[in-house]
């Protein structure tokens, strides 16, 4: 009867939270929904001003006012969540890299380098691991060819990528000091402090500032931190006017220094200048997709957020070249069309709606997703994120906005992995179209087009080119042959429009920078059809980019855990695969009897590719257990006492701490098969006795 009276009771609480909860839930939408009218009203704006060609001030305005008022209701939407414990333990986490030396800063014995970052011997092995899954599942798994490219970068490479121009950012100075600070970042936090204190219709004038601030020029922000008196952070010290910062490192080859190059801002141009080598190598086909890891660098002004925003980092990019008419259609979308994923399109951020969970078929057909080759690559990027580690319910995809998409894009979506600091991108996953190879081939005059069978032969009009050579010669002497070269290599639009030019007069073309005037009589046409089995094609780029250092940090975020009952106790619920040490070997005491069985399990393990360690230290099996779960060790072998009479040893699962008794013939494929996911602990523990001696000491 009691027992009876306290399941209504507990019934009867679970109604009323469930009303206090959806009371709670009905008023924070009426708090909300104006917030999310005006985001929606912002929105139709800066579409208007777009369809209708505005200005682009206006634009740039009322792009930064939607941004704001995106910000609003999420700062709100943040406020009125009820209350709940922290989902990740920053400080925590920083504390163990440091401690641990996954990661500490570089040069720290001379007071450190904002932005550089050392990785000790368990960030070296978990980066190495996370990389080492990366080529099996993209590498290895699509066929891929891999190739490592030159850190150094001639600038001529650079000028034609665009890069060289567009890759800057706005700095101050402290005038005293010489500290530098990125100029928009300083105002910005600048009006939000006078913010604090300030009336309303004060308020009112920085906010909107905050609002414009993106689209300022070098002039109108150097304006701006003038009018509103501000100084450097911390010294209050006068500042310099803003200047550009190229965020490339410059530097030059050779002993004469006269061939200017950079450090490269990212991996892929590599891949793009030897395209013609690579599609000579898949024997001149298409589809097919290169890929790279490797260095890349960027002079940040003020570098923050700890390894997620440094200044020399990992890349790991793929380049899927592709014929453009061709990117819908791709031969294994099957395969992760029916995966969920979290999709944030750039319509539900101008409207203020929240991101959704969308069958990745249903995307591409609906055409959220451009195409099915970067749907498919969208697909690959989650599946890989999730056996790295990241939690699928801190992972999305959130689209670029036409804002932010670069002007030669057709889509982007970038991963993003919620974290402490916020959502952060890892990995970037954009169709570049032909943009890269056009540029590279305009440069450099080298053919980057591939050539595909047609089915049928088809007929073309061609108009050809005769020049009078020696005319020309005459008259442009050393220069004709530039010219010549020019004549025979354009495409029949070209000598067509060039015909009507030269049947009306003298007709001017610029080759190579030089202009020529050409005389009717230095050349004839001739017009003819021609049989044709190929067609040249500048394939489009479908690149996922991944940030490894990101990736690593989000990866160890995800799966920062405290011991029930214990808060001191730490421990990392990384995957196998990803560990920086998959198992440990325990020795029970320091018995020399031991010994032999330790190395025998020790040169097996190595033999079959498992990195171990073995913790012979002081201390109870307890405390040791502990050492090796806080830096995430998969799996502890103990050697006992047992061990002597049974030839078997216990293996521990570091996620649930249960233990069994496993004969060490049958070890090593035991712990090969769980660090490969052949084999589940679930598996493990149906096969072997468990046992529970030893957990009790912890």
């Amino acid at each position: 009867m009691i027992a009876a009276i306290k399941r209504v009771c507990i019934h009867y609480q679970k109604l009323l939270h469930l009303r206090t909860v959806s009371k709670m839930a009905s008023g924070s939408e009426a708090v909300l929904a104006p917030l999310r009218q005006a985001v929606k009203e912002q929105g139709a704006v800066v579409r208007k001003l777009k369809e209708g060609g505005g200005p682009k001030s206006e634009v740039t305005a009322a792009v930064a006012q939607l941004k704001a008022c995106k910000k609003a209701l999420e700062n709100k939407e943040k406020s009125l969540s009820p209350p709940t414990k922290s989902l990740f333990d920053k400080a925590g986490l920083e504390d163990l890299m440091k401690r641990r030396f996954f990661v500490a800063p570089s040069f720290s014995i001379y007071g450190g380098v904002a932005g550089l970052y050392d990785y000790g011997p368990l960030g070296c092995t978990m980066k190495n691991n996370l990389l080492s899954l990366w080529k099996a599942h993209f590498v290895e798994e699509e066929d891929m060819l891999q190739v490592e490219c030159s850190t150094l970068t001639p600038e001529a490479v650079l000028k034609a990528s665009g890069h060289a121009e567009r890759f800057s950012d706005l700095m101050v100075k402290d005038l005293i000091t010489g500290e530098f600070f990125r100029a928009d970042h300083l105002l910005e936090e600048h009006l939000e402090k006078l913010s604090s204190k300030a009336a309303p219709d004060k308020i009112k004038e920085y906010q909107e500032v905050i609002r414009k601030v993106d689209g300022y020029n070098k002039e109108q922000l150097g304006a701006k931190l003038t009018e509103y008196s501000v100084t450097a952070p911390l010294t209050n010290n006068p500042i310099s006017a803003p200047v550009e910062l190229n965020l490339m490192f410059g530097t030059s080859i050779g002993p004469s220094g006269q061939l200017a190059s950079f450090l490269r801002p990212e991996t892929a141009q590599g891949i793009f200048v030897n395209f013609k080598r690579l599609l000579e190598f898949n024997y001149g086909r298409l589809p097919f997709a290169a890929a790279q890891i490797g260095k890349a660098f960027r002079n940040e002004i003020s570098p923050r957020s700890g390894i997620l925003r440094v200044r020399e980092f990992e890349m790991a990019e793929i380049e899927h070249f592709v014929n453009p008419e061709k990117r819908n259609k791709f031969p294994k979308f099957d395969k992760v069309a029916d995966l969920r994923l979290t999709l944030y399109s750039a319509t539900d951020q101008i409207e203020g709606n929240s991101p959704k969970a969308l069958r990745l078929g249903d995307a591409v057909e609906q055409g959220l997703v451009a195409n099915e080759t970067l749907g498919y690559y969208m697909g690959r990027i989650h599946e890989f994120l999730l056996r790295a580690g990241i939690n699928v319910e801190h992972l999305r995809f959130r689209q670029h906005m036409s804002t932010e998409m670069a002007h030669y894009a057709k889509d982007c979506w970038d991963a993003e992995c919620k974290t402490s600091y916020g959502w952060v991108e890892c990995v970037g996953c954009a169709d570049r179209s032909c943009y890269d190879l056009e540029k590279h081939a305009a440069a450099t005059k080298v053919d980057l087009c591939a050539k595909e069978q047609l089915p049928e032969p088809r007929l073309v009009e061609v108009v050809e080119a005769l020049p009078d050579k020696g005319a020309i010669g005459k008259k442009f002497r050393k220069d004709a042959k530039a010219l010549l070269e020019w004549l025979a290599g354009q495409e029949r639009e070209a000598m067509q429009k060039l015909e009507s030019q030269l049947s009306m007069g003298a007709a001017t073309v610029t080759v190579g920078g030089n202009e020529f005037t050409l005389e009717p009589a230095m050349i004839k046409f001739k017009t003819y059809q021609k049989e044709v089995h190929t067609v040249d094609v500048v394939p489009s780029v479908i690149e996922p980019s991944f940030g490894v250092g990101r990736i690593l940090y989000c990866v160890l975020e995800h799966n920062l855990n405290v011991r029930e009952g214990d808060s001191q106790r730490v421990w990392l619920s990384l995957p196998p695969a990803i560990a920086p040490i998959a198992c440990s070997v325990l020795p029970l005491s320091g018995n020399t009897q031991f010994q032999p069985y330790i190395d025998t399990i020790v040169k097996e393990l190595k033999v079959a590719r498992v990195s171990i360690k073995v913790d012979d230290s002081s201390g109870s099996i307890g405390r040791r257990y502990a050492r090796t779960d806080e830096v995430g060790v998969a799996y502890g072998v103990t050697v006992d006492f047992d061990t002597l009479t049974s030839s078997s040893v216990t293996l521990r699962e570091r996620n649930s701490m249960r233990q069994v008794r496993v004969k060490m013939g049958d070890l090593c494929s035991v712990v090969r098969g769980l660090v490969d996911g052949d084999m589940t602990w679930e598996q493990v523990e149906g096969k072997y006795p468990l046992f529970t001696g030893q957990e009790s000491t912890n």
